[in-house]
């Protein structure tokens, strides 16, 4: 994983064992990393392919996967950032079920892992605003999606 990008934060979840299905943890309004309730989605990636890059001016991500494995990469280059220059990489799933909680400011991108359904939930504390972020094309930002 490296090392940690200033704003980046992992939250361990539980998984609470149900004989009829079990429970998923995600957020709470007391949970590290929560600040408001703007939008819950989820977003899907295939096996093999990349959605990167996006930066968000103002949004901070709280992002679980249920289903399946994503690789994210962060990237910092803001300025005056203790972290700047850095990129970051982690893989969530059912397995290794953690919060990843990204600041504004910083680039992402991630990229399906398994075959089937690679499934995340994105709590953000903004509404959709397509005038707050930012992308970029998979290239720009060098991080070798093929070997991570």
């Amino acid at each position: 994983m490296g090392a940690m990008i200033k704003g980046v934060m992992l939250t361990p979840l539980s998984i609470v064992p149900v004989p009829e299905g079990d429970v998923l943890h995600a957020i709470r309004a007391d949970s590290p990393g929560f600040r408001d309730f703007g939008e819950a989605y989820f977003s899907t990636v295939g096996h093999g392919r990349v959605k990167a890059w996006k930066r968000h001016r103002r949004m901070t991500l709280n992002i679980v996967v249920p289903v399946g494995e994503i690789l994210f990469a962060i990237h910092d280059d803001r300025e005056g950032s203790v972290s700047r220059g850095q990129t970051q990489s982690v893989i969530l799933s059912r397995d290794n079920y953690r919060r990843l909680t990204v600041a504004p400011g910083l680039w992402m991108g991630f990229q399906g892992l398994e075959e089937g359904l690679n499934l995340l939930l994105n709590v953000a504390d903004l509404m959709h605003d397509p005038a707050e972020a930012d992308r970029l094309a998979p290239e720009a930002i060098a991080f070798d999606w093929e070997t991570t």
